[in-house]
């Protein structure tokens, strides 16, 4: 991208509080560590500061939601327009009584602990989840037998003109690893609750869930969580296993060999590698068994052959 497009862009964004950065590095970003640059990426201040960046920010903008990094693919060719990445500023954790109030960039295992040590049990599912509060409301996620739905109480959300909104689970509409809810509502922050519980007992299933995942599944590689979802009657792994494809690899990717609904990164893949390969899958899946995997991990941006499509006006 052509650095008269980048100050093209960021000209025509409102001022803000946090800051804009062009061209960032989003790769460095992600827990695959691949992908192409955030044509801007945007750090707001808080959730003022988001909403009046909503509320001034041109129409023809594209608009891109990041958290932790997890759980996501970043194309080759970058992303255009804007990605907000919501850190620190919205990382907050409140406990009242047996509710947690906790913001969209709240790390979910942080916010298992913040309930062990508050006595709260029924949240220790989320220290095997990899992410954020934000992104666990967005796709409804879910491990050892708990969903998002399952702690729910309400989620507050701006839209794309920086209006904001509460919605209970009606307005959710939780199903299977996707909500009803808008794609442009961001999500800023959730109450989820659990019940009183005996702090030795969660500490202890918080210690079974850690060391499950880590004989389980590649925890010490690049990799960005489960890869598809599981289709209904079936589990993904055991189709793909099935299908012949633990240890495939294409370029620098790989279908883990140690669970095979995991792709890595070997340490030179690309973004293109990656996705490739998941498709490979699919098809190997499709082939074998009929059913077609649905993808979990969110892929975002363009592939690096679409990559002048960057600052354009």
């Amino acid at each position: 991208m052509a650095a008269r497009a980048i100050t093209s862009l960021t000209d025509r964004l409102p001022r803000v509080r946090g800051s804009y950065e062009g061209m960032a590095d989003l790769g460095k970003l992600t827990w695959f560590r691949v992908g192409g640059p955030a044509e801007v990426l945007f750090a707001p201040a808080d959730v003022a500061d988001l909403a009046d960046f909503l509320k001034g920010c041109p129409r023809g903008v594209d608009l891109t939601v990041i958290g932790l990094g997890a759980n996501m693919l970043v194309r080759d060719g970058g992303v255009p327009g804007v990605t907000i990445r919501l850190g620190k500023a919205f990382a907050g954790i409140a406990v009242d009584g047996m509710t947690l109030k906790c913001g969209a960039g709240a790390v979910n295992a942080t916010v298992a602990t913040a309930a062990r040590d508050a006595a709260i049990t029924g949240l220790e599912f989320l220290t095997g989840i990899p992410g954020t509060i934000g992104g666990g409301l967005r796709m409804n996620a879910g491990a050892y037998g708990f969903e998002f739905k399952d702690i729910f109480r309400s989620a507050t959300a701006l839209d794309r003109s920086g209006v904001i909104h509460k919605l209970d689970a009606a307005a959710m509409g939780f199903h299977y690893r996707h909500i009803d809810a808008a794609d442009d509502l961001i999500f800023v922050g959730a109450e989820i609750a659990g019940v009183p519980g005996d702090q030795d007992a969660i500490t202890a299933r918080m210690r079974e869930i850690r060391t499950e995942r880590e004989q389980s599944q590649p925890t010490q590689a690049r990799t960005g969580g489960s890869t598809f979802a599981n289709p209904p009657g079936h589990k993904a792994w055991k189709l793909i296993d099935d299908a012949g494809c633990r240890g495939l690899m294409r370029g620098g990717a790989q279908v883990s060999p140690k669970h095979t609904n995991f792709l890595i990164n070997t340490g030179d893949a690309t973004a293109g590698d990656l996705e490739g390969l998941g498709e490979d899958v699919r098809a190997r899946v499709k082939a074998a068994s009929g059913v077609e995997l649905r993808w979990e991990i969110r892929r975002l941006g363009v592939p690096a052959e679409d990559s002048n499509a960057m600052g354009t006006p």
